[in-house]
């Protein structure tokens, strides 16, 4: 699979169209995978193919650094009352505050892409239309990583990896997967 996000785009937005709806009228991408490995950049590039795209970045959904056990709760709550009809709600984690912030709205209908680390899960299954696992070389993600948030976030990436590992581990997340995708190539 090419790893130029915008043929990766198209493959997914063909995929998923071509399918029956799953969230009720809309249909639902998850882009999954280790952090630093290019989800939000692929999650961009279909929000550009597909004008009323709404894109929901997971890392928003989390209680802080050590939050990715009660992903799967807040994603299905949100996905079960699209699914129903009615307008999904998430409310967003302000990293700098440590604190829970503004509330938001996802509309029912078009297309849903999550992305972000834990986004699929077990639970959700039956409401994504397809999901995409996208990953890259350990170091490569760690490096990415480091540039973005930087030097001084080190411990906590450390820590980040060991509880997506682990998740991963758990969840078979990538065996799940209808397309994976390697940014490394």
């Amino acid at each position: 699979m090419p790893s130029d996000p915008h043929r990766v785009a198209a493959q997914v937005v063909a995929c998923v169209t071509a399918r029956p709806p799953t969230l009720g009228v809309g249909r639902l991408v998850c882009v999954d995978g280790p952090a630093g490995s290019g989800k939000t950049t692929l999650a961009g590039a279909i929000s550009a193919i597909v004008p009323d795209c709404q894109v929901v970045h997971c890392d928003e959904l989390l209680q802080g650094w050590r939050g990715l056990p009660g992903l799967a709760a807040t994603v299905e709550a949100m996905l079960r009352t699209l699914a129903a009809g009615g307008t999904g709600e998430w409310r967003r984690w302000d990293w700098a505050a440590d604190a829970w912030a503004e509330s938001h709205v996802v509309r029912p209908g078009g297309l849903l892409v999550l992305e972000g680390v834990g986004c699929w899960s077990p639970h959700v299954a039956d409401l994504v239309g397809l999901l995409v696992w996208v990953e890259a070389e350990s170091q490569a993600r760690l490096a990415r990583g480091m540039a973005r948030d930087g030097e001084q976030m080190r411990a906590a990436w450390v820590q980040w990896r060991l509880d997506e590992d682990d998740l991963f581990a758990r969840l078979g997340t990538r065996a799940h997967a209808d397309l994976v995708v390697d940014t490394d190539t």
